[in-house]
C-alpha cells in the first residue's frame, strides 16, 4: 500500500532514445521512398505507421511525466523535448503523405538532396540525444549540435534552389503548387531538427 506514496522514477532518457530511433527509421524510409527503393505508396504507409508509433510513445512519456515526482531534467524540458522529437516524425510523415496523395513518382533533384539532409540530421539527433545521459561527452555533443545547425542551413539553400528552379522550369501550375508544398514541408523538418539542437543545448547548459 505504501508503494504508491513513494516517489516514482522513470527513465525518460530511454523514451528520448526510442523516439530518436524512430526519427532515423522515418527519415531512412523517406530516403528510400524518394530514391525509388520501394513502392512509394507502401513506403508512405510505412512512414505513417512509424508516425503513429511515435505518437503513442509521446503519449506514454507525457503520461509518465504527469505521474513522476522525480525527473532527471526539468519537467518543462522533458515535455518540450518529447513534443519536438514527435514533431519531426510528424513532418516527415506529412511530406511522404503529400507525395503519395499527389501521386508523384518522378522525383525532383532537390527532393533527393533534402532527403539526404534529413537522413544525416536524424543520425546527429540520435547521437546528441544519447549524449544527454553520458557524462564527459560535451565536445562530441557540441559537434553534433553544430552539424545539425549546418544541415539546417543546407536545407535552406536547397529550398531556395528548388523553388527558383521550379518556377523557372516547370510549366504545369498544378505541379508547381504540389512541389512547392512538399519542398516547404521538407525544409520544415530541418527547422524542427534545429529546434531540437537548441533545446538540447539549453538542457546541457542548465545541467552544468
Amino acid at each position: 500500500m505504501l508503494k504508491r506514496f513513494l516517489p516514482r522514477e522513470t527513465n525518460f532518457f530511454e523514451y528520448f532514445e526510442q523516439h530518436a530511433a524512430m526519427i532515423i527509421e522515418a527519415c531512412k524510409a523517406f530516403f528510400d521512398l524518394v530514391h525509388g527503393k520501394a513502392d512509394y505508396l507502401t513506403q508512405a504507409a510505412n512512414i505513417k505507421s512509424i508516425e503513429q508509433q511515435a505518437d503513442a510513445l509521446a503519449h506514454r512519456c507525457i503520461d509518465e511525466l504527469n505521474h513522476t515526482f522525480i525527473t532527471p531534467i526539468d519537467r518543462v524540458d522533458i515535455y518540450q523535448l518529447t513534443n519536438q522529437l514527435d514533431n519531426i516524425v510528424d513532418s516527415v510523415d506529412s511530406a511522404a503523405s503529400r507525395i503519395a496523395l499527389y501521386g508523384l513518382t518522378e522525383m525532383r533533384t532537390e527532393a533527393l538532396l533534402l532527403a539526404e539532409v534529413l537522413r544525416k540530421c536524424s543520425v546527429e539527433i540520435e547521437a546528441a540525444i544519447k549524449s544527454l545521459r553520458k557524462p564527459g561527452t560535451a565536445e562530441d555533443l557540441k559537434r553534433r549540435i553544430i552539424n545539425i545547425h549546418q544541415f539546417e542551413n543546407e536545407g535552406d539553400i536547397i529550398l531556395r534552389t528548388a523553388l527558383t528552379r521550379l518556377f523557372k522550369e516547370e510549366t504545369d501550375p498544378i505541379l508547381i503548387i504540389k512541389w512547392k508544398e512538399i519542398f516547404e514541408r521538407l525544409e520544415k523538418v530541418t527547422d524542427r531538427c534545429e529546434e531540437i539542437a537548441y533545446l538540447i543545448e539549453k538542457i546541457v547548459i542548465e545541467a552544468s
